[in-house]
């Protein structure tokens, strides 16, 4: 045990920060500790962008589902999947990069270069003192996401993070048990041994809600997941993934 994996086991999203503004020092330890994250082939195929607006910020929270902790936290960042910069290098050097820029393998690329970076800023945030919360709500409108950040072809919002300072305290949320995660060799895909998993995992969970809730809630999380997956949702991106010139082939 260490300090940095203390931080990373006491992780809770925050959605409710104090009226205080990131530092640009902050900002940029930040930003760069999320540069320092694995990228495959040293391809760097992401960027984020810092939303400080205040009007742009109200927007985004709307576009969000009406996340008003977007607005108010004390910075927004924008992680988005590039792969404009490579496109323009094909032109600098000559070279026929398109079928590569605009293959499904290189869109997979560009989605865990983004994530990676987005988690090791959460890390370096919380490491900090800060609170962060991941906002993929930004992906239920990202035509207007896309205008209102003015992203040129080849570039994909994919989700937001707010970081600032706490102002209230959470209890941090029970996670699947270890064995459900955690598959040595080959993938335990016995079904009587998930159904059993799930069950204990059911029980913390719903023990985590009543709590959390003074016994206005205890839903289970398999509950929870079958609701949320029979909902048709944001079926619209695989038209807009391509349309941005992604995962084309």
């Amino acid at each position: 045990m260490n300090q940095t994996i203390e931080t990373m086991l006491n992780h809770r999203s925050v959605r409710k920060f104090k009226d205080e503004t990131l530092t640009p020092e902050q900002i940029q330890l930040i930003v760069e500790a999320a540069q320092m994250a694995s990228t495959s082939s040293f391809i760097q195929a992401y960027s984020i962008i810092g939303v400080t607006d205040p009007d742009k910020k109200k927007k985004l929270a709307e576009l969000a589902g009406g996340q008003d902790y977007v607005s108010e936290s004390g910075h927004f960042f924008v992680f988005c999947a590039d792969l404009y910069r490579h496109s323009l290098i094909g032109k600098w050097e000559q070279a026929d990069v398109d079928d590569s820029i605009t293959s499904t393998e290189k869109f997979m690329v560009s989605v865990i270069d983004a994530s990676l970076a987005a988690q090791n800023a959460a890390v370096a945030a919380e490491s900090l003192g800060l609170g962060i919360c991941y906002i993929g709500g930004l992906r239920n409108n990202l035509p207007e996401v896309s205008e209102l950040l003015e992203t040129p072809e080849h570039v994909i919002p994919l989700f937001g993070l707010t970081v600032g300072v706490p102002d209230q305290e959470t209890a941090v949320k029970p996670r699947m048990p270890f064995q459900s995660i955690y598959h040595e060799n080959s993938y335990r895909h016995q079904e009587d041994i998930v159904k059993e998993e799930m069950d204990e995992y059911n029980k913390a969970i719903s023990a985590y809600y009543h709590e959390r809730t003074s016994g206005k809630r205890s839903d289970k999380w398999t509950e929870q997941m079958a609701n949320m997956l029979q909902r048709k949702n944001r079926m619209y991106m695989k038209e807009f993934v391509e349309g941005k010139n992604f995962a084309k082939k």
